[in-house]
């Protein structure tokens, strides 16, 4: 995106540090779609040397990739790598407040709360120069799409009946085989990326084109479901059965699809004939 266009006009703001421009660093792959390929150090977060923008920022990657708000790479970037202008551009209050009402309950749900040192108070009102706030047309877009929200998790099931199964269908809106594998970091920690492979077994009401991001977006903020379903690095096979309710996306089946599973692989061939009572 362009970051001009969130502008809003006014008077500048500075908080009348010594800065210089630095290349964001390619540890920091969350900024490097942001339109601009500089940022200022010291940073609006108060870090003073590149080391630690890196060890504190990638810390956050893992929210940015669960899309938990449309605009919450921009608003974390502005903190960690700011643009390079004459200016330090902070986000505008209302930009924090839209991406914090989104964000953190999934924050929560990882066990973190919304952190003080993102206390929306400390930004300036719309009127001053800052990164704006989320469009009319970013807000109708972000309500049409249902998201995944934090659940409790179900439990894996391993033993069951194909007619039990063709039951569970007819009572869910999605039901979706996922191929699951997990990829070290560079930094080898417990932070990963989630592979999925989706294939519809029953649709809904969700489209092909973004049941893959939807499904990948619940398995990262969920991210306790999904350690329990990716224990190996081995590439596992799960069919995920939920319901889509006021725009939420909530998983309550979870099947381990084995090779061997003869009664998932039957209960997905009758389901084409099956007629629900």
């Amino acid at each position: 995106f362009a970051v001009s266009g969130f502008l809003s006009v006014a008077t500048g703001f500075d908080i009348g540090l010594s800065t210089k421009c630095v290349v964001i660093p390619k540890e920091m792959g969350m900024c490097h779609k942001t339109g601009y390929s500089e940022m200022r150090l010291p940073n609006l977060m108060g870090h003073t040397s590149m080391a630690e923008v890196i060890l504190k920022s990638t810390t956050w990657q893992h929210l940015v990739h669960t899309d938990c708000h449309p605009h919450v790479r921009m608003f974390l970037c502005s903190l960690f790598a700011p643009i390079c202008l004459d200016t330090f551009i902070h986000p505008c209050r209302s930009m924090c407040v839209a991406v914090r009402d989104s964000c953190a309950p999934v924050l929560l749900c990882h066990g973190h709360p919304w952190p003080d040192s993102m206390d929306c108070d400390r930004f300036p009102a719309d009127e001053d120069m800052c990164l704006a706030s989320v469009t009319k047309e970013h807000k109708h877009l972000h309500k049409v799409l249902p998201k995944p929200a934090c659940q409790t998790c179900p439990a894996v099931e391993e033993f069951f009946t194909h007619k039990r199964v063709l039951e569970v269908f007819c009572d869910s809106n999605f039901a979706v085989k996922v191929k699951l594998s997990k990829r070290r970091t560079t930094s080898d920690d417990q932070e990963y990326n989630i592979e999925c492979q989706v294939e519809f077994i029953t649709q809904g009401s969700l489209l092909p084109y973004e049941t893959r991001s939807m499904i990948q977006q619940w398995l990262l903020i969920n991210e306790k479901c999904t350690q329990r379903m990716t224990p190996t690095h081995r590439p596992m096979v799960y069919l995920l059965v939920g319901n889509i309710e006021e725009g939420i996306i909530s998983v309550n089946q979870v099947y381990h699809w084995q090779r061997k599973d003869s009664q998932l692989t039957l209960a997905t061939q009758k389901w084409r004939y099956h007629k629900c009572l």
